[in-house]
């Protein structure tokens, strides 16, 4: 049962540290918002620059990109449904850089379980030695404490640097999340600013005389 205990917290220290790496690999910054993609949308002021836009997030593809060539692509449609449709396509991007997040919170939460488990197994089998042998037998006496001890310590061990990766990388979701909606914003408002008619925006700059 000890052996079991130990096992099952390897295991999963073993799959934390995994999925640590992996989404310390994929939240970096130019892999989400690529600074090429953020340069050329900063540049972009006609049509010619569009394609230069659209070329730039074929080239570095990303949850940022994809966003751009989604709204580009639909801004024959009202402003209102081009952002509404925006924000879901943007949700199911965040979603996709959420994905692992769960795994840490999940072993956050069971390694410190798993670790009081063996703790009180522990005890249960340092207790039971004394009561059968008395506290003489110091070999299973040593044997429950640590069996003890390193189900709590390994429990800790595996939740600790778990819950500082999952903190770490839903605030940095979090950030990813507003830079782009204030990117897409700027975008889709500059976008739509230029295919407004010369006669309506000087109608909408003279007054009109009572």
């Amino acid at each position: 049962m000890d052996h079991l205990i130990i096992g099952i917290l390897v295991l999963a220290s073993i799959v934390g540290l995994t999925f640590i790496i992996e989404r310390g690999l994929a939240l970096r910054t130019k892999k989400v918002i690529p600074p090429e993609v953020k340069s050329a949308l900063s540049s972009c002021q006609s049509d010619s620059d569009l394609a230069v836009l659209r070329k730039m997030c074929e080239m570095h593809p990303s949850p940022f990109s994809r966003l751009i060539v989604f709204a580009e692509a639909h801004c024959y449609w009202p402003k209102s449904e081009n952002v509404a449709a925006l924000e879901t396509h943007a949700r199911h991007e965040i979603s996709k850089l959420e994905r692992g997040l769960v795994v840490l919170e999940i072993v956050v939460g069971i390694a410190p379980l798993l670790g009081l488990v063996g703790t009180i197994y522990g005890l249960i089998l340092l207790f039971a030695t004394m009561g059968d042998t008395g506290p003489s037998n110091s070999g299973d006496l040593a044997r429950g404490i640590a069996t003890a001890l390193y189900a709590t310590l390994l429990g800790l061990l595996t939740a600790i640097p778990s819950l500082v990766a999952w903190s770490y990388y839903n605030k940095k979701v979090e950030t990813f999340a507003v830079e782009m909606a204030a990117l897409c914003e700027d975008f889709l408002r500059q976008q739509y600013h230029s295919k407004q008619k010369p006669t309506q925006i000087q109608e909408n700059a003279v007054p009109r005389q009572k």
